[in-house]
C-alpha cells in the first residue's frame, strides 16, 4: 500500500515507521517550510509493544520521503491523518481537492459530529479510528511509543470494503484491530477523559507533575463526573470507562491510576511524561459545550483562573 501521512506528527511517524517495516510505501506532507526544518530523517526513540507489554525499545535514526505539496493526481491508497483536534479543519480544507480515489483515514479525537467535521471529503471515501500511541517530539527527536491494539470503526454502509482494507493495513503490520460499534459516542468520551486531565494539567504544568501527584490523579475523577451531564447533553452514550472513572471513589481511581495504569515503570506513563504538548484546548471545547446547554462545571471552569 502506499500511504500519504499528513504531517509528521508524533503518531503519524510511528506509524509510517511500523507500516514501513511491514513492506508499505510512506511519506509525509508537511507545511511549507518544514521539509527543510525536518531535514531527510527523524531520530526515534521508540517503545514497540506489538509483541510484548515491556515493549521493545528502538533508537533509530529514519530515513524519511517529505512532500510540501500534495498533486491532486496522486496514486496514494490511503491518506493518514492523525493531528490535534483543533488542526482538523486545515487537514480537511488542505485535502478537499486532493484526495483523489484514497481512503481518508482520521486516527484522532474529535468533539464535534464526526460527519461534519470531514465535509465535504466525500464519507463514503472516510474511516475513523484511533491510535494507540503517545509521546512527544523536540529538536528533530521523537520520544514515545506504540502498543499494540488501535480502535477502528465498525463497517458502515457503503465504506466496509475500505474499513477492511484499513484493519488488514494494521493487522499485517501485527498490530491488533479493536473494532468501535459507535465510534461517535467512543470518540466523545475519550476526549472527555482528555478534558478531566487537562483540568489538572494546566494547575500542574506537566504531565511529569500530575503524575507525581496523587491528589491530581484523584481529582480527574471528580472533574470527569462534572463531564458526564455534558456528554449526555450531547446524545453520547456514556461508556464503560468513563462510568469507572467517574463515579469510583475519587482516592481510589487516584490509587488505580498512579500505581496501575500509569504504574512509574509502565510504557502509558512514559507516553504520557513525554508529551509536551500544551493543554487546554480539550478542556476549553468541553467548557464551551458545557455553557452551551446550561450545565454547570465549577471544577472546569476554576482551572481558568
Amino acid at each position: 500500500m502506499k500511504i500519504l501521512f499528513f504531517g509528521r506528527g508524533v503518531v503519524s511517524t510511528q506509524y509510517a515507521w511500523a507500516f514501513e517495516k511491514a513492506g508499505h510505501t510512506v511519506e509525509f506532507y508537511v507545511r511549507k517550510g518544514r521539509k527543510e526544518t525536518y531535514g531527510n530523517s527523524v531520530q526515534l526513540e521508540i517503545w514497540d509493544a506489538r509483541k510484548s507489554l515491556k515493549g521493545k525499545f528502538v533508537n533509530e535514526n529514519w530515513k524519511i520521503t517529505l512532500h510540501e505539496e500534495v498533486n491532486p493526481n496522486h496514486d496514494y491508497d490511503l491518506i493518514f491523518i492523525s493531528v490535534n483536534t483543533e488542526q482538523v479543519s486545515s487537514a480537511v480544507d488542505y485535502l478537499k481537492n486532493r484526495v483523489g480515489n484514497a481512503t481518508v483515514l482520521f486516527f484522532n479525537n474529535f468533539w464535534q459530529d464526526l460527519k461534519t467535521e470531514v465535509v465535504p471529503i466525500p464519507l463514503n471515501q472516510v474511516v475513523f479510528g484511533f491510535p494507540g500511541a503517545g509521546g512527544g517530539s523536540e529538536n528533530n527527536k521523537l520520544r514515545g511509543g506504540f502498543l499494540k491494539t488501535v480502535f477502528i470503526e465498525v463497517a458502515r454502509h457503503g465504506v466496509e470494503t475500505r474499513i477492511e482494507e484499513v484493519k488488514q493495513l494494521f493487522l499485517g503490520a501485527e498490530f491488533k484491530a479493536s473494532t468501535l460499534k459507535d465510534v461517535r459516542s467512543w470518540l466523545w468520551n475519550h476526549f472527555a477523559i482528555n478534558a478531566a486531565m487537562e483540568v489538572e494539567l494546566v494547575k500542574c504544568g506537566s504531565f511529569s507533575n500530575m503524575m507525581e501527584s496523587p491528589q491530581s490523579l484523584s481529582n480527574i475523577g471528580l472533574n470527569l463526573r462534572e463531564i458526564v451531564p455534558v456528554l449526555k447533553a450531547k446524545g453520547a452514550k456514556i461508556d464503560l470507562i468513563t462510568n469507572f472513572f467517574a463515579y469510583l471513589p475519587h482516592k481510589f481511581l487516584g490509587f488505580l491510576l498512579g500505581k496501575v495504569v500509569f504504574a512509574p515503570k509502565s510504557l502509558s506513563r512514559k507516553f504520557m511524561i513525554y508529551n509536551n504538548s500544551k493543554p487546554g484546548y480539550a478542556l476549553q471545547e468541553v467548557f464551551n459545550t458545557a455553557q452551551k446547554f446550561n450545565v454547570s462545571t465549577p471544577r472546569l471552569k476554576a482551572a481558568f483562573k
